[in-house]
């Protein structure tokens, strides 16, 4: 069983990019918890980021038959991209939206998420931890419960 992790623009900056907002915490490190979480669940990860928006779609169109859901973290474009939320609902595959920060409590801009309606749910405002939160959230939805 594997789940796909997708960061969009500016994840690559973590660590460095306003910590006030986002902590200090690189996605380097954010993959590696993931990891560590995942392997203790046994499930296997794939970790990928892109400022692209097409590369973005075209990831999403590829994980159909190669992985069980999608985490994703579109950064800026969660709040613009009518191309993720098409590529996601085109696709049917399980998908779990995740930010660090509580994006309802910043700028109105971001309170609206393009993709929320065709995500499976949304974790916001816990940090790093809304990774995990989002690995469990994916496992939750493909593994059937005990």
């Amino acid at each position: 069983m594997k789940l796909l992790f997708l960061n969009g623009p500016n994840l690559n900056l973590l660590g460095k990019r306003e910590p006030g907002i986002y902590g200090k915490t690189t996605l380097a490190e954010i993959e590696t918890t993931v990891c560590q979480r995942a392997g203790e669940l046994g499930v296997a990860v794939d970790f990928r980021q892109s400022n692209s928006e097409g590369e973005l779609v075209t990831w999403i169109q590829q994980a159909v038959g190669e992985f069980g859901a999608v985490v994703l973290n579109a950064g800026a474009y969660t709040h613009t991209s009518i191309a993720l939320r098409d590529a996601i609902s085109a696709t049917g595959i399980p998908t779990v939206e995740i930010h660090l920060s509580n994006i309802h409590a910043r700028e109105e801009f971001r309170h609206h998420s393009m993709i929320a309606a065709v995500c499976r749910g949304q974790i916001c405002g816990f940090g790093p931890h809304s990774y995990v939160l989002g690995l469990e959230a994916a496992l939750s939805l493909i593994k059937p419960a005990a």
